[in-house]
């Protein structure tokens, strides 16, 4: 029975094999006849004569001939030369975080670049892997040493918003910068963070095992700047700081000043973006804007004395004496809210003495902002709480707290009560009427007079064993001090010029060159006019250097007035500075940001030459 099931099932299928071939059989046919009814031919009709066959060259796989013989050869050959050229070209990538900060991506979810990673990238594209940072967080820089050079244009004053608002004006930054990315706002300044690079690990090491701290570094060498002290506004004088000392001075006043590091470690309140508009709300400079600090620089000590109010702890008194102990400034000062506790056990101040008082503290900040020179070096134990009471900063600050140790170990204060007894023979604040600020600054006056006098370890047990502070920076690296950009890149074959208006080349004068240290004639400033004249100047030279930058402002006023006027002739500076880049050169433009419109951005090309092959005469 099973046998002859499968003899039927087999025979079923052979019969719908028949079928489907007669179907297509047919299917076949039809086709046929309406192919001939398309080309106007009947069953009768004779097919046409065959044409003479004439041989097609045999095509390869994108339907281009295919080569045989000598010319095979020859272009084999030729795609070798061109290989080997390419091969040596330098080239740049975006890696990861580069990709996350192009403009291609939507705003809310881009990572900006902080303008650091563009300053690794230019210092990479210098000196290659001989840099202290290399740009590969965000980019990839190949065959550094084939550039030949790097063109640089700061906008200051310019964003992304004016970048993006206007594209019309930009149309050729759209079709020659290939990496557009976006980057953070300098939050200090903008020539600091250009030009002055964060000490690496090793540095450290080495600058605090030659000079014993990186304090004295700054200090004694040419090489380690202060960049925390950067956030002050200091007008650098042309003029060299002269050698000489006071006669009294056995090493210069500079050197006791508390380093950008150590004010931060003391909580001094610094003018840096983000904690004004926090933590230092109110807060006012003492002047607009500073000179360079010099031996000659004259001594103030401050002190200042609280009460307690129904708000927090606030002035109630200052007293500032000069060099001679000669009061300068005496004030007794009214506290905004009502004063709740004296503290008359430390702070002297009585109901009494403050019943007519009616000075109040921004009086008082007008009349220090008057009174103190723009090189003053205020003096003061513990300053920094003084300074608080005052709401007000200052880059050039000696603190008795620090200079004078006799513990050894720097946590550990030594009140002022101590060091004045012990070293000025004075005793102070026994009094049970309290503490008397005239007093106290007097104090702090005379024991940093008396330290000149003698050296720098005089009264300092920190100091006195050196060892011990060098084991405190191991190879970290410290973003607090750093070393002059230009000068590193200079160190090598190399030239570099900076153009730009006269005031903006004594901050990049400021974060290369050291009092009385001569100017490199590798490093050239130029200054221009106006920003066009600068343009033009750099057109003109910027062959002769290794590296270029072309630093402009835009006047605030015309970027209000005229905006889309501006971003017009902007779109022509990137233009004419792009044209000047040629091949085997990198070309980047930093919008630099704007206090009201938000972050910058960057635009990078890299130029390379394009070798096409041409088998017609030989070449690649």
């Amino acid at each position: 029975m099973k046998k002859d099931d499968k003899a039927l099932k087999r025979k079923l299928r052979q019969e719908k094999k028949c079928k489907k071939m007669a179907a297509l059989l047919e299917i076949s046919k039809l086709n046929e006849e309406d192919r001939m009814k398309r080309n106007g031919q009947t069953d009768t009709e004779e097919p046409p004569a065959k044409r003479l066959c004439v041989q097609e060259p045999e095509l390869g796989p994108r339907g281009k001939p295919k080569l045989h013989g000598n010319e095979y050869l020859k272009l084999k050959q030729l795609i070798r030369e061109r290989a080997a050229k390419v091969r040596v070209l330098p080239k740049f990538r975006l890696r990861e975080m580069g990709e996350a900060a192009t403009l291609k991506v939507d705003k809310e979810e881009r990572i900006p670049l902080f303008l650091a990673d563009i300053q690794h990238l230019l210092l990479y594209s210098q000196l290659g892997h001989h840099s202290s940072y290399a740009p590969s967080r965000w980019c990839q820089l190949d065959k550094f040493n084939r550039l030949q050079h790097t063109n640089v244009l700061i906008v200051e004053n310019f964003s992304l918003h004016h970048f993006q608002s206007c594209q019309n004006a930009f149309e050729y930054i759209e079709s020659n910068f290939p990496y557009k990315l976006e980057i953070i706002s300098s939050e200090a300044s903008l020539v600091q963070d250009l030009v002055s690079v964060p000490l690496t690990g090793q540095q450290t090491k080495t600058f605090t095992s030659q000079y014993g701290s990186l304090e004295n570094a700054v200090q004694n060498s040419f090489q380690v700047f202060d960049r925390i002290k950067g956030v002050f506004p200091i007008s650098k004088s042309d003029s060299g700081e002269s050698l000489s000392l006071p006669k009294s001075d056995k090493f210069p006043r500079t050197q006791l000043l508390l380093s950008g590091w150590q004010m931060i470690e003391e909580n001094f309140p610094m003018p840096v973006k983000g904690l004004i508009e926090r933590k230092y709300a109110g807060y006012v400079l003492t002047k607009d804007c500073y000179k360079d600090v010099t031996p000659f620089s004259p001594m103030f000590g401050v002190d200042c004395e609280m009460c307690m109010t129904t708000v927090e702890s606030e002035l109630t008194r200052i007293s500032i004496v000069d060099e001679t102990d000669t009061v300068v400034y005496e004030e007794l000062v009214k506290p905004d809210a009502p004063i709740t506790n004296y503290l008359t056990r430390f702070s002297g101040i009585t109901p009494k003495m403050m019943k007519n008082v009616t000075k109040r503290l921004e009086e008082v900040q007008n009349d220090l902002r008057r009174i103190l020179p723009a090189d003053a070096i205020l003096v003061g134990q513990s300053l920094s709480n003084d300074l608080h009471a005052l709401k007000m900063m200052h880059p050039y600050v000696i603190d008795t707290s620090v200079i004078y140790n006799i513990t050894g170990d720097r946590k550990r204060k030594t009140k002022l009560q101590t060091l004045a007894r012990e070293f000025l023979d004075m005793r102070i604040q026994e009094k049970k009427s309290g503490h008397c600020s005239t007093e106290d600054s007097k104090a702090a006056i005379d024991l940093v007079k008396l330290k000149l006098q003698n050296d720098i370890g005089f009264g300092d047990a920190v100091l006195t064993n050196i060892s011990t502070q060098v084991g405190c920076y191991i190879a970290l690296g410290n973003p607090n001090f750093a070393t002059s950009f230009l000068k590193q890149i200079t160190r090598v074959e190399k030239t570099a010029q900076i153009i730009s208006h006269e005031n903006i080349l004594l901050k990049y004068r400021h974060y290369t060159f050291k009092e009385n240290e001569p100017e490199s004639n590798k490093i050239t400033c130029r200054s221009g006019k106006g920003n066009k004249s600068i343009i033009e100047k750099f057109n003109e030279t910027c062959n002769n250097y290794s590296f270029n930058i072309a630093h402009v402002v835009i006047p605030e006023d015309e970027l209000k007035n005229d905006s889309a006027g501006m971003c017009e002739v902007v779109g022509k500076w990137v233009e004419n500075v792009h044209a000047r880049t040629k091949e085997f050169e990198l070309c980047v433009v930093i919008f630099a940001g704007h206090k009201e419109h938000g972050n910058g951005c960057c635009f990078i090309s890299l130029k390379r030459p394009k070798y096409r092959i041409n088998l017609n005469d030989g070449t690649s």
